[in-house]
């Protein structure tokens, strides 16, 4: 062997045997140890949304949707989770249904944002997916009348940010 290639060798032998290639890095701190003063998202819930608001919702969703030439399935569910009704514009993928009923259901029942949930989700915290009736995509949420929550809007079949800005002009007519 030549001098050059055996200092080499010894040299990342002494690399790899040195107690610093063994060390273990620290533990990442995990964000879920972090104890809240009060508990987050603490909304009462109230008397569920009538069936003539619950249609005003949807109105105001799909004309924000209608604005933009989006076509978009809107669902409301009322504070115990129950739909109230739907509407699905004219050329909506049939898997809008489905997925506005699932965030609407979502953000009632966990009493927050659906994007609360993709956010989370996409900084690591996947654990939220095993929580039962999560859908981690933005477009669901809570309808809040005078302090209570008396149910959700869920949008879907645009762009998960098309589908909350649609969620969001529904929402506006009780969330003041």
């Amino acid at each position: 062997m030549k001098p050059r290639a055996i200092a080499v060798a010894v040299l990342s032998t002494l690399a790899l045997s040195s107690p610093a290639a063994h060390a273990q890095p620290a533990p990442a701190v995990n964000p879920l140890d972090v104890i809240p003063d009060k508990m987050p998202f603490d909304v009462p819930y109230g008397t569920p949304i009538a069936l003539d608001r619950a249609q005003a919702v949807i109105a105001a969703a799909i004309a924000e949707a209608a604005k933009h030439n989006w076509k978009e399935g809107v669902a409301v569910v009322d504070s115990g989770g129950n739909l109230v009704a739907f509407a699905r514009m004219d050329g909506t993928q049939l898997a809008a249904a489905t997925i506005a009923e699932h965030k609407a259901r979502t953000a009632v029942t966990f009493r927050r944002d659906t994007k609360v949930f993709e956010t989370n989700v996409q900084n690591g915290l996947v654990y939220q997916l095993t929580l039962d009736g999560v859908i981690a995509s933005r477009g669901g949420i809570p309808l809040v009348d005078d302090g209570k929550l008396i149910g959700a809007i869920g949008v879907s079949g645009a762009t998960g940010s098309q589908d909350e800005v649609c969620a969001k002009a529904g929402a506006a007519t009780v969330n003041k």
